[in-house]
């Protein structure tokens, strides 16, 4: 991480809202959760397919809730304008 310190900080001078978004530690966290309420009343699975289906289920549960609009979504898309504003295609 030494070595790369540059490109680790360019993250920091991003504006605070954007930040929130990139930051996924949140996201992960509760995908593990949902997996794990599926498969905690499980003591054990009759094969490694049952697992996988069941981790497939809580995936597909989670990410239901992924087309949630964001909050703010105007004023962050405008910073993501001025930002990036070679890689938005303008209409």
């Amino acid at each position: 991480w030494e070595n790369n310190w540059e490109n680790l900080t360019v993250f920091l001078g991003f504006p605070l809202e954007i930040r929130k978004i990139v930051y996924t530690t949140n996201l992960i966290e509760n995908l593990n959760g949902q997996i794990r309420k599926y498969t905690l009343n499980k003591m054990s699975f009759p094969t490694d397919a049952a697992i996988t289906k069941s981790v497939f289920l809580a995936i597909q549960h989670a990410t239901r809730q992924w087309t949630r609009p964001l909050k703010n979504w105007g004023m962050l898309y405008g910073q993501f304008c001025l930002i990036f504003e070679e890689r938005i295609l303008k209409n």
